[in-house]
């Protein structure tokens, strides 16, 4: 039937997804076995809403199932597309995907963590930072004792890198 003759009211709206975390066009979406684990965690939450819709209302249904489906395949993509890196795999004495690094940010007194994670991952909250941040670039293949510089416009940010481990 053409759209012409639905009543307008009739007429459902697409639904509007957020996107997921930038991933660049070619970069390899690089997550840890934990991250893995909470894209698979999300599906499954999703995949349970979407059976336990309530049927009282048949548009409304339709609607939400329709988001829901929206947010799996976007979710779907980004597991398809998923490779994990074993830390345990990693250089022990160098900064790569899944470090947690500890480091002195310029003058500070007190260190600061974060981990190099997935774009999905990254949660500045939990000082996870993703392996495509400016910080987590300048940090990569860098050393205990090492310092990187990030160049902030005419400022320049010293992070002097104390301890680096790998853990789940």
């Amino acid at each position: 039937m053409s759209r012409g003759f639905v009543k307008e009211e009739d007429q459902e709206e697409i639904p509007m997804v957020p996107p997921r975390a930038d991933l660049p066009v070619g970069a390899v979406n690089y997550v840890t076995k934990n991250g893995l684990n909470r894209l698979l965690e999300e599906r499954n939450k999703l995949q349970n809403e979407k059976k336990s819709l309530p049927n009282d209302d048949e548009k409304e249904r339709r609607i939400t199932r329709n988001l829901i489906n929206a947010k799996l395949q976007l979710l779907n993509e980004r597991i398809t597309s998923a490779k994990t890196v074993n830390l345990e795999e990693q250089p022990k004495n160098e900064v790569r995907f899944g470090a947690t690094v500890s480091l002195f940010i310029g003058d500070a007194k007190s260190i600061q963590q974060f981990q190099i994670v997935g774009v999905d991952e990254a949660n500045i909250a939990e000082n996870k930072i993703s392996f495509l941040s400016p910080i987590a670039r300048i940090l990569i293949s860098k050393q205990v004792g090492e310092t990187a510089i990030l160049n902030l416009g005419k400022v320049e940010r010293l992070f002097k890198i104390t301890n680096i481990s790998y853990f789940n």
